[in-house]
């Protein structure tokens, strides 16, 4: 009994160690970078020498942001849009509000004929 546990625990033991001797799946041919690692050195530095870090929590993304549009502009527009939002996000998913909706035609009938053919 007691040999039957142990060439169990053996052969376990060998199929787990060998599920990871592998290398990573799907790459057969080694990674080639698109810079050099100098190239790569001296963009580094010049990040760090600007002096801006935009991973800092002190870094503020929207300084340069100026909107185009007025707060009642953008207002009204959520407004209007808040049914079909509403339809959207419903128990259907929307179903029953695109079934409903009217779809604008900007294309003719389209007729299936076999490539090359001129009839």
């Amino acid at each position: 009994m007691n040999r039957k546990i142990a060439l169990t625990l053996v052969l376990t033991s060998f199929v787990a160690g060998s599920a990871f001797a592998e290398g990573p799946i799907g790459q057969a041919e080694p990674f080639k970078g698109a810079m050099t690692r100098q190239q790569v050195q001296a963009e580094l530095q010049q990040y760090k020498g600007s002096g801006i870090d935009l991973h800092a929590d002190g870094y503020d993304h929207l300084r340069g942001f100026s909107s185009k549009r007025t707060r009642a502009e953008v207002t009204a527009e959520y407004i209007a849009s808040r049914d079909v939002v509403s339809a959207l996000n419903g128990e259907d998913s929307g179903s029953r509000y695109l079934a409903r909706r009217e779809l604008p035609r900007t294309f003719g009938p389209q007729l299936a004929a076999l490539p090359g053919s001129s009839d």
